[in-house]
């Protein structure tokens, strides 16, 4: 394709006014849902495939909150196109205002590759439903879902004004080097710096999307059933979406050090609970996405200064890609585990002395 003559095109249909028309943006997100209807066992086929996601997880996790979301913007976008009073201060007697919204215009989202399928459609709902034209970017890593997308969805919306482009870094950094009115990004920091740098070029307002480390604090003056749906939510948020790899899983505990013997306990039994004795065989948990990513993984393990800290599970299968959900007390602070957002199944936890 010729990117620049596409882009152009794409902006002469934004001036055209049909995106601003409140008529078009429905019929688009309408199309976006009979999308996730019509595909959905294509969809699971293809997270599963990428991520060994099972259905239930793509459900909760993708399909089902696009199906919200969109939902949600139908139902809203009368008003949010609608213009509002606006107040003014008593030195502009007798004047009158009003907030007009407007779409920014041409969007590039770069999506990742953990919910290949939720983050490159989430932010597309808002862009459309604020009018914009868009340029979509599906992560190379999740390549089924990426496929699904740029082959499929093009049937179903308005092709003039948003387009599925497919590629790996190069054609990531040729679209930054491109103007853009609006650039929405999800993945690392990493590459978050450089999608920065690219729209400083041309003052391009940004959304990253990025992840970090997140502790939970775990108190242990809480009642024994506070402590018991404690341990369940911290299990589901750590394991639950795509195996820990996501920015809004639990990267840490901290607890105090008197508990942490019991809390490890109600961790070992919950797991085996919700994922049974053997995860790998349950296929309630994804997979890794790939080997680069296993293998960094396995690293952060295999540092003698952790090993020794593994107090549950740790068991690794590179053949399917998979990581035994892992449990591990007071690893040194100054490993690569601590020190680095873990975005896997690996739990540590810190004990803390309160005085």
């Amino acid at each position: 394709m010729n990117l620049e003559r596409d882009l152009q095109d794409m902006r002469e249909y934004y001036r055209s006014g049909k995106t601003k028309e409140a008529s078009w943006r429905k019929l688009q997100l309408q199309r976006l849902k009979a999308f996730l209807k019509e595909k959905e066992r294509d969809i699971y086929r293809a997270l599963n495939q990428d991520l060994g996601k099972h259905h239930v997880e793509a459900f909760r996790d993708e399909i089902g909150v696009l199906q919200k979301s969109i939902n949600f913007a139908l139902q809203n976008l009368k008003e949010w196109m609608s213009s509002k009073k606006a107040k003014l201060p008593a030195v502009a007697v007798l004047s009158y205002a009003e907030i007009v919204p407007e779409p920014l215009g041409l969007v590039l989202i770069i999506s990742s590759w953990n919910f290949p399928i939720g983050l490159s459609l989430e932010p597309l709902i808002g862009a459309i439903a604020a009018g914009n034209t868009v340029v979509l970017k599906p992560s190379e890593l999740a390549s089924a879902s990426s496929s699904l997308l740029a082959n499929a969805l093009p049937t179903y919306i308005d092709s003039k004004a948003i387009k599925v482009i497919e590629g790996g870094p190069a054609v990531g950094e040729h679209l930054l080097q491109q103007k853009w009115d609006k650039i929405f990004f999800t993945g690392s920091t990493r590459v978050g710096r450089m999608v920065m740098s690219a729209a400083v070029k041309h003052l391009t307002p940004i959304t990253l999307e990025l992840g970090g480390k997140c502790p939970a604090i775990i108190d242990s003056l809480t009642s024994s059933w506070d402590k018991e749906a404690a341990v369940k939510r911290i299990i589901v948020s750590k394991y639950g979406p795509c195996a820990g790899q996501a920015c809004i899983a639990i990267d840490y505990l901290l607890v105090e050090e008197k508990f942490t013997s019991t809390l490890v306990e109600l961790l070992k039994v919950h797991i085996k609970k919700m994922l049974g004795e053997n995860p790998r065989k349950s296929n309630s948990i994804a997979r890794i996405i790939n080997k680069h990513h296993f293998s960094r993984l396995k690293n952060l393990l295999n540092d003698p200064m952790v090993k020794d800290s593994i107090v549950y599970g740790g068991s690794v299968d590179e053949a399917n890609l998979f990581i035994e959900p892992t449990v591990l007390v007071d690893p040194p602070l100054q490993a690569a585990i601590m020190t680095e957002e873990i975005f896997g199944p690996l739990l540590p936890i810190i004990t803390v002395r309160i005085i």
